[in-house]
């Protein structure tokens, strides 16, 4: 499986209930996934900064603003 990235910012709300949905659909990806910043990097401030969050994998995106099981799923499947 290709690396997963959530892309976050501190105290983002949002963000923490993304990856609640995300962990509760998917509690055997969850550990797997790699959760940053998106102010750590200028190309993700650059394309992703007010989007956030985002999951991210191999630079494509798979889910923005809310967490969604269907994109997650297909992602899944086509990987």
């Amino acid at each position: 499986m290709a690396e997963l990235i959530l892309l976050t910012r501190p105290d983002c709300g949002l963000c923490e209930t993304f990856y609640a949905e995300l962990a509760a659909a998917f509690p055997d990806i969850a550990p797997r996934l790699r959760i940053a910043d998106v102010d750590w990097s200028e190309d993700w401030r650059a394309r992703f900064g007010l989007r956030i969050p985002v999951l991210v994998s191999d630079g494509a995106v798979i889910c923005e603003a809310v967490f969604d099981e269907g994109r997650m799923r297909a992602w899944i499947e086509g990987d």
